[in-house]
């Protein structure tokens, strides 16, 4: 009987021995149950690995093993660099994947199979410090009062406008928001999301948020169970995030918005108007989730900015300098 299928999906052609693979499933495993990954990261640390050992094959001219993982110097993984950055492969998905490898190499020591040092003596690749892109508050409601305009059905005009309603007032990620079911369709004042790693949390929701899923689900024409998905296509198959990423590219277009104005983008608002508003950062870490307090703590650089962008265009001094 065969067993489950591998988390970690591994090419064919690689040449890997019975123990290297076990290993590599071991993890994926791991990654998956017990770190709780969601798909999408499963699959990035995936393709993050094959990259590497399909430059390893090439590399050392052979059949890959644990032996050969242990024998690996300082320039072995250096060599790995520098072919990622002969390809013009960006500097963050570099240090993402670097990043793998050592999770990777750790998980191996931890169960006594791969005693490797060299990584340790490798430096990441500096990544410009990247600030949320948040819109405005007038751009974030122009987005959600536009979306339902596009559909051809009232219907899916009032699913839209739901959607988007929710991503900006509860900041919620897209995939949070898509992976409802009906039966988590708030009945009150809150609702229980499930978030990275499985880990849940309680997102109060204001009336609007509340008045616009109840006003999709009164129009829907599918009969949705508890079991089934909130949010649903005209087929009544749960919708996906290219879709929603595809609606948003048509309203930034048509509101003439910068390319950063995406489904995440209105998370990034939720955020950053909520601290301009005077949230405190501890209360915006749990809204959103987050596991460090450092990943919150990005939004009062937004903030300062816009900030900087008023005091640059109100001072009098600053309008001296302009002359």
């Amino acid at each position: 009987m065969a067993g489950p299928a591998p988390i970690i999906g591994l090419p064919g052609r690689l040449p890997l021995d019975a123990a290297l693979e076990a290993a590599i499933g071991n993890w994926g495993a791991w990654l998956a149950h017990e770190r709780r990954l969601s798909p999408h990261t499963l699959a990035a640390y995936g393709r993050d690995l094959v990259d590497f050992l399909e430059f390893l094959t090439m590399h050392v001219g052979g059949p890959l093993t644990l032996a050969t993982l242990d024998d690996l110097t300082t320039a072995d993984f250096r060599a790995w660099l520098s072919a990622r950055f002969g390809r013009g492969l960006a500097r963050s998905s570099t240090a993402r994947a670097l990043s793998t490898l050592r999770g990777f190499f750790r998980r191996l020591e931890r169960q006594d199979l791969v005693h490797n040092v060299a990584l340790a003596h490798l430096r990441s690749p500096k990544v410009p410090h990247a600030v949320p892109k948040a819109l405005s508050e007038s751009e974030a409601l122009a987005v959600i009062a536009a979306a339902g305009t596009r559909a051809r059905e009232p219907w899916v005009a009032k699913r839209d406008t739901a959607i988007l309603t929710l991503l900006y007032g509860a900041g919620l990620r897209i995939g949070e928001a898509l992976g409802l079911d009906r039966g988590d369709a708030p009945a009150g004042t809150a609702m229980r999301i499930t978030g990275k790693g499985g880990k849940e949390r309680l997102v109060p929701l204001l009336e609007v948020v509340t008045d616009a899923i109840a006003d999709y689900l009164d129009a829907c024409p599918h009969p949705l169970a508890a079991h089934d998905p909130l949010f649903v296509g005209v087929r009544g198959k749960r919708l996906q995030p290219g879709q929603v990423q595809a609606l948003v590219r048509d309203l930034r277009r048509a509101l003439r918005l910068p390319e950063t104005a995406t489904p995440h983008a209105l998370r990034h608002s939720f955020a950053t108007h909520l601290l301009a508003g005077g949230g405190d950062l501890r209360t915006i870490q749990e809204l959103l989730g987050h596991a460090s307090l450092t990943t919150t703590q990005r939004y009062t650089e937004v903030d300062m900015q816009r900030l900087a962008e008023v005091y640059r265009a109100a001072h009098p001094r600053a309008r001296l300098g302009r002359r």
